[in-house]
């Protein structure tokens, strides 16, 4: 009996067929790589990322791109550290109007983008300078986080039991992993981002709001760039308006990797996941080798993506073929 996949799980299968190999060679060249504390850790290291990624895949499902989501990190980290450490802030209010501030910037994106019908490309990098300069506005240097709350969920751990434990960032890239995957998979908002992406033109033929759902596939990166902001200041206690340089690259890759068409209207949230455990994976390998540069986790995403372009394209192809 053959096995047949459909097209559109084509790049999914791929991904996942990616992660087993990297990881089983790194297994059998690494002793202790194959243990599930280096998988615990591929989700705590990565969390940020993983959390932007999740954002910009339903942007890209959409037909968008956000280029804004590394500079909203950066100025989320500066903000919630400089409000709690210099204005006496509660961590709580500070996470809470970061948020708000996230989701706004993001949804006013939206809005030039689909109001003004102008290039989300060309919008969101206008988004990436502004969000930037508004973190060295609100603090020029590196700032370091000390309040009782944080000192708290440094050791807000889940037991997963045989000594491992689950980290809060962990914990938080996995609810958001769930969030996205269920918006996604069981919302009309999530079929009407598919839709689109598919072909604008039809799903405004059809009745659909084209508008208020592209501004909220904004609005929802924007959320999800400033919680990713948020979680780099609980893993690495600090702000920095340099946190998130070139984040949008990773995250873009990651989703691409993860199978989801950069055309938009074919992609899976869970091939986000296996992504960005891919990009940690690598990450990992270089780590336990102890010899080799980092850089060859840019170089290797570097030549996953361009496979993945390629096959995406093939898929396209026979697809307008058939």
């Amino acid at each position: 009996m053959s096995l047949k996949i459909s097209r559109k799980y084509v790049p999914l299968t791929a991904t996942f067929v990616v992660f087993v190999v990297l990881f089983g060679i790194a297994s059998l060249r690494y002793e202790g790589f194959a243990s599930a504390a280096v998988v615990v850790e591929l989700f705590s290291e990565n969390a940020f990322l993983g959390i932007c990624a999740l954002g910009m895949t339903l942007v890209i499902l959409s037909g968008g791109i956000d280029l804004s989501v590394g500079s909203v990190v950066g100025f989320t980290s500066t903000f919630v550290a400089t409000m709690i450490m210099e204005y006496a802030w509660h961590p709580i209010n500070a996470w809470a109007v970061a948020l708000v501030l996230g989701t706004v910037f993001g949804a006013g994106m939206g809005c030039l983008i689909h109001f003004y019908k102008l290039p989300a490309f060309l919008v969101t990098l206008g988004g990436l300078f502004f969000a930037r300069g508004m973190a060295y506005a609100v603090n020029r240097e590196s700032l370091g986080i000390n309040h009782d709350l944080y000192n708290g969920l440094a050791s807000a751990n889940i037991p997963l039991g045989g000594g491992l434990s689950l980290s809060l960032t962990a914990s938080l890239f996995i609810a958001f992993f769930v969030l996205t995957f269920y918006i996604g998979r069981y919302t009309k908002f999530g079929r009407n981002v598919y839709a689109i992406g598919g072909d604008e033109d039809s799903a405004l033929l059809m009745g659909l709001p084209v508008g208020r759902t592209k501004i909220g596939v904004y609005a929802f990166s924007g959320f999800c760039s400033a919680a990713a902001g948020i979680v780099m200041t609980l893993y690495t206690w600090s702000g920095n308006p340099l946190n998130g340089v070139a984040l949008e690259l990773d995250a873009i890759a990651v989703v691409v990797v993860g199978g989801t068409l950069l055309t938009g209207g074919v992609g899976f949230v869970a091939g986000t996941l296996l992504g960005v455990l891919i990009y940690g994976t690598i990450q990992q390998a270089i780590y336990f080798d102890g010899n080799l540069s980092s850089s060859l986790t840019s170089v290797a995403i570097g030549v996953l993506l361009l496979i993945f372009i390629l096959l995406q394209k093939a898929i396209v192809s026979k697809g307008e073929e058939a």
